[in-house]
């Protein structure tokens, strides 16, 4: 058992059943025990990779994809490039890389990091080689009054979400609570919550007993915050994820260690947990605040539209066969339907009249 499993069956002995948000939100970020908190997740070494990790294009495409909106806010002499949850700093890394194609873009940038991570602050200066660069534990943090850019690759998934079953009697809150014996964390239900409807997505609430609804508050909330700043301050967000459109009522939760996937209540603050992003009401929230918005776009065709295909022939033909191999299997991974090609997806936000921006057709 895990000290923060030890830690939760005690509190929730003492005080009764928690919300699942709460329990993510302790599993995750716990100041001394929380998964985010302590180490390196990411990588072959970790718990999973992403798409920075996987391959150079991905950030360096996401690079060009800025220097493009910031040519198209009119190319303003200041400009602060924000990215949520930056994990090592792979991303920022090939993005700035890429961004010196555009001298000027690169001077205008000033660089705001949101991670709530101590030991994954670290890898990011590393990663930025001595670039300047300020961090932050939220998005209220970063200055206001210029135009910025917003990043997020893989951040969304892992802020906490509340779960509802649809039961006979109607919608109950899913809790976290104790096994029959008292030694092991269990989900339960709660007793029927009227109040649920309002919280809902509308496509579910008239869903048939089983169902299962998934609301993130905290993403919303967040995606909303993004919207409002790019109404009133200009520029642009790319939020990447894996996710949905529309939910369908099945639960997405999930619990990853070791590349493998475990019981969700097994090891809190061992093991990442994650649940797929409700892309849709992401933009509605962003729209309300003010933000136009485009997709969710399948993260294959919005990486071909910005050329990944011809990007990776230009490194295969200056490497040697098994680096070529290795960067067309990259190709593959990120682009194909059945790898990340579909699964993942891209939102873009802009203020108003600057779109539609590069990718967006696809």
């Amino acid at each position: 058992m895990s000290e923060l499993a030890a830690r939760l069956l005690e509190r929730i002995a003492r005080h009764g059943p928690i919300t699942v948000a709460e329990y993510l939100a302790e599993a995750l970020t716990h100041p001394r025990q929380g998964y985010y908190m302590t180490g390196d997740p990411f990588g072959a070494r970790g718990d999973f990779v992403t798409a920075p990790e996987i391959s150079q294009m991905f950030g360096e495409l996401i690079g060009l994809w800025c220097a493009e909106t910031w040519q198209g806010l009119g190319g303003p002499e200041a400009l602060m490039l924000v990215e949520l949850g930056p994990g090592r700093g792979t991303l920022l890394a090939d993005l700035l890389r890429a961004a010196r194609v555009l001298p000027g873009f690169r001077a205008a940038l000033e660089l705001h990091l949101v991670e709530v991570s101590p030991a994954l602050r670290a890898l990011q200066a590393q990663s930025l080689g001595g670039a300047e660069a300020t961090w932050h534990a939220s998005l209220a943090e970063v200055p206001r009054g210029r135009p910025l850019l917003v990043i997020a690759n893989e951040f969304f998934d892992a802020l906490p979400i509340r779960q509802f079953e649809r039961t006979p009697e109607g919608w109950r809150e899913r809790l976290v609570g104790l096994a029959p014996a008292g030694d092991a964390l269990a989900f339960g239900l709660s007793p029927p919550a009227p109040y649920a409807e309002a919280l809902l997505p509308e496509a579910l609430r008239d869903a048939a007993p089983g169902a299962v609804a998934e609301v993130a508050p905290a993403a919303l909330s967040l995606a909303a915050e993004i919207g409002g700043r790019l109404a009133e301050d200009g520029g642009a967000a790319l939020i990447v994820d894996y996710g949905y459109a529309r939910p369908d009522g099945r639960p997405t939760l999930q619990a990853l260690r070791r590349h493998a996937a475990q019981d969700v209540l097994a090891e809190p603050g061992l093991a990442d947990l994650t649940a797929h992003v409700d892309f849709g009401a992401l933009a509605r929230a962003a729209h309300e605040a003010g933000a136009e918005a485009w997709g969710p776009l399948p993260q294959g065709a919005f990486l071909e539209a910005l050329g990944i295909a011809t990007r990776a022939e230009r490194l295969a033909a200056g490497a040697g066969p098994e680096q070529a191999a290795e960067i067309r299997a990259a190709l593959h991974r990120l682009t194909a339907a059945e790898e990340m090609g579909e699964l993942f997806k891209v939102l873009v936000l802009a203020a108003p009249g600057l779109g539609p921006l590069a990718g967006c057709a696809a």
